[in-house]
């Protein structure tokens, strides 16, 4: 089992997704989320600037201030913070809660809803119901395989 990212509206400050669980033997793929990040850039700028397309393995970061902070309000499903790793120029990178672009700082915020961002600063909703529900399944998986990835296909670009 894997993650798949579809980014599939780019905009001046933002870019919108679509977030799948892909089963590596049948290649079926399940509809998890909508994803939120920052805009596309040439050059980065800290917190402002999205991943580069790629994979990357998910793995637990169990320090640091969104740890702390998520262990007391998800108490009962909390494991540690999904870390994408080796992103290139680029630190702790999550997969967090947030609803709009000031939230993200680089990271990947998912919701159950958004609004679109051709016109307006889009807005992410039920961020939390989201992570509550797919925090776990993630968990899961990362916990049963040992290992878990992402890739992000800029979709937007094809």
């Amino acid at each position: 089992m894997r993650l798949e990212l579809y980014r599939y509206s780019s905009e001046k400050d933002s870019t919108l997704g679509l977030l799948f669980t892909v089963n590596d033997e049948t290649n079926t793929k399940d509809f998890l989320c909508f994803t939120l990040e920052d805009e596309k850039r040439e050059d980065k700028v800290y917190g402002e600037t999205r991943i580069p397309e790629g994979t990357y393995q998910i793995e637990y970061r169990k320090e640091g201030g969104y740890h702390n902070k998520y262990a007391k309000r998800f108490p009962n499903i909390h494991r540690g913070m999904l870390l994408l790793r080796d992103v290139p120029n680029f630190t702790h990178i999550l997969i967090h809660c947030g609803n709009t672009t000031e939230h993200t700082h680089g990271c990947l915020l998912i919701g159950d809803v958004i609004s679109q961002n051709t016109t307006k600063e889009p807005f992410l909703g039920q961020s939390t119901n989201c992570y509550k529900r797919v925090y776990p399944i993630l968990s899961d998986i990362l916990d049963s395989q040992k290992h878990l990835s992402i890739k992000i296909i800029n979709f937007e670009e094809i």
